[in-house]
């Protein structure tokens, strides 16, 4: 049997991290492209969202919020390939991705020599991307090990049964996450993170900003996981992370797209709030 004919199909919230995919592997085919990602498209294709489009909708207000999201995907992709570049010139050898998804950045970004790169996610999103992986015959550009667990559930430990050494600095990326999180396992994924980050770690985070629930229906996002949102940012992020030990900087996706060379062009809705791209170091 191929690897075409095992795969399960997407379904439930992993089903959005192939909606995603399919976001990066558009961007990756813009002449000004700010990354670039040559396996989103396999991803994309092997959950049955490329080369077809999301469905046509006659409402014009959810086709904006659709084009709003797929923008705040590029926009974040770029801000934490950035944060993992500054990450691994400090000095930092361990990359842990918290719910990876269909993250390839083992595969696509320069690694420094000696870097572990740890995906953990739930058994199904990993084995079809393992399926996936097959089929390119792709080859990772750092030591990259997947940790099969639910992030329910004891995932500190499996991952230190990977061979991840807290003793060590380590760099988190928790990417489109934490939304799908209620208040009370975001704090507990935080802490969790801390009493696994020796001084020296880094981390990366998006969070939903305060009003992203109601504004953003379930046609917004690709994959269509919308209605599970269940958590905003804190109205203080940088004041929440340093309770938790970290020094955090708070960006907001207008700032990081002007940053990028693609601003936003209508103004605000309303007055900036704190913005939901996080980097953070623990001192």
């Amino acid at each position: 049997m191929t690897d075409e004919q095992e795969r399960v199909r997407p379904s439930g919230v992993w089903a959005t991290a192939v909606g995603v995919a399919r976001v990066r592997a558009l961007e990756t085919e813009r002449e000004n492209a700010l990354f670039c990602d040559p396996l989103a498209q396999a991803f994309a294709t092997a959950g049955g969202l490329w080369p077809s489009s999301p469905p046509l909708s006659d409402d014009e207000a959810a086709s904006r919020r659709r084009l709003a999201v797929s923008f705040s995907i590029v926009i974040r992709t770029k801000f934490l390939d950035d944060l993992l570049q500054q990450a691994c010139a400090s000095g930092v050898r361990q990359v842990v991705l918290l719910g990876a998804g269909m993250d390839s950045r083992a595969f696509r970004m320069d690694w420094p020599e000696g870097t572990r790169l740890f995906e953990v996610d739930t058994a199904a999103p990993l084995d079809f991307k393992a399926s996936v992986l097959r089929q390119e015959r792709a080859v990772a550009r750092c030591e990259r090990i997947t940790v099969a667990v639910d992030l329910r559930e004891d995932w500190p430990g499996a991952l230190a049964a990977a061979g991840h050494d807290p003793a060590a600095p380590t760099v988190w990326i928790a990417e489109g996450l934490l939304i799908y999180l209620p208040e009370d396992a975001v704090e507990l994924l935080l802490a969790r993170i801390s009493a696994q980050s020796a001084a020296g770690s880094w981390m990366g985070l998006t969070l939903g900003s305060r009003g992203v629930i109601e504004r953003f229906g379930a046609d917004a996002v690709p994959g269509s996981a919308a209605s599970m949102w269940v958590s905003e940012m804190p109205d203080d992020p940088v004041g929440w992370l340093a309770g938790h030990g970290w020094e955090a900087g708070s960006h907001t996706l207008r700032e990081r797209a002007a940053v990028y060379g693609r601003p936003i062009s209508t103004p605000p809705q309303r007055e900036e709030q704190p913005g939901g791209l996080i980097s953070a170091v623990r001192r």
